[in-house]
């Protein structure tokens, strides 16, 4: 065969090996509903073989941003798919919506087959977290765009929801209470500027900073993956019923909580209602950082939030199964008052 097309930087015999090298993740994702197998030019999904009497499709994209600089430095793509994976599945879940497939997009300088298939298995464990299928992707090499080690990652998840059971926040009401879900980590939002605190203090990320961390480097901590609350929300939607969720991605509490709330409703977060993970202290005093621009940029060890009403909260706390809803998975950080926007007290 002709190097032509080798020779102004597309190698088509990797791409081939990597097509052979993920399949074996890929066939892990499968669930009900996906039909067809990895290689055709689109995907199938059967919606008639879910038990949904008006099903509602939720489509949610996104890409891990410029975290992938830092799994390309450390040389460690394993946990990277499942950011992307979070990233799109939970936006959709706080619509309510049952995630059923994803796909995905690798853009790179130069196809590494091994380095490839690392990055899909990550994004196969991230939908088997999130009990999704992935059923279809691109690998594009595109030297003339990105340098031979760099490449970009981004992801699209659908999911179904119930039409009747669609999330939407519009049924908040003043003295509603906020349950934060606790985050992994810093998740996949801020590390431009993290980058920038690294480079400006040497920070070294092969470096174990005890402040942060006795165990672990300041790369590990870093790359943890962002947590899919897909089993976390299943198990408190079994114990109260939901009237909105956010996400805390870009634009941490003060940009998006209050995109779910009615217009004259505010959210009042109490500070010191759950642990703070070190990491986001670290990176404050590195970074001299106002307290005010952190919570506006990182999620301060809160994922994802819920808004519920009191009164469910009181029932359940009173219903015997506390054990089961406590202050450490579900802590209560605040209340939805009459207002506008996010105030911390």
């Amino acid at each position: 065969m002709s190097d032509t097309y080798k020779d102004a930087g597309v190698d088509i015999n990797a791409g081939y090996e990597v097509v052979a090298r993920i399949k074996k993740h890929i066939e892990k994702t499968k669930r009900l509903g996906v039909m067809g197998n990895i290689g055709s030019f689109g995907g199938f999904f059967d919606l008639s073989a879910l038990a949904v009497k008006e099903p509602v499709l939720v489509s949610g994209t996104d890409s891990v941003g410029s975290k992938v600089k830092l799994a390309i430095e450390l040389n460690q793509h394993g946990t990277i798919g499942i950011d992307v994976v979070a990233m799109c599945v939970n936006d959709i879940l706080v619509q309510g919506a049952e995630p059923l497939f994803f796909l995905d997009y690798i853009g790179c300088g130069k196809v590494a087959p091994a380095t490839i298939e690392t990055i899909v298995k990550g994004v196969t464990d991230g939908c088997i977290q999130a009990n999704c299928a992935l059923v279809g992707g691109e690998t594009a090499e595109i030297a003339s765009l990105y340098a031979n080690e760099d490449y970009d990652l981004v992801g699209c998840a659908v999911g179904v929801v119930e039409k009747s059971k669609i999330i939407t926040g519009e049924n908040i009401l003043a003295d509603d209470l906020v349950i934060g879900l606790p985050a992994t980590g810093v998740h996949s939002n801020g590390f431009s500027l993290m980058r920038k605190i690294i480079e400006q203090n040497a920070l070294k990320l092969s470096q174990i900073y005890p402040e942060i961390s006795t165990k672990k480097t300041l790369g590990e901590i870093l790359l943890t993956p962002t947590k899919i609350y897909f089993e976390t929300i299943k198990e408190l939607l079994k114990k109260l019923p939901i009237k909105g969720m956010a996400h805390i991605t870009g634009g941490g509490f003060i940009e998006n909580i209050p995109r779910i709330l009615p217009a004259g409703l505010g959210v009042e977060i109490t500070e010191g209602s759950w642990e703070t993970l070190p990491i986001f202290n670290f990176l404050q005093e590195k970074g001299r950082i106002s307290k005010m621009e952190m919570y506006n940029i990182f999620n301060m060890g809160i994922g994802m939030v819920a808004v519920v009403s009191a009164e469910d909260v009181k029932k359940q706390l009173c219903s015997g199964n506390s054990d089961n809803f406590n202050s450490t998975n579900y802590p209560i950080i605040g209340r939805v008052v009459k207002g506008k926007g996010c105030y911390f007290v």
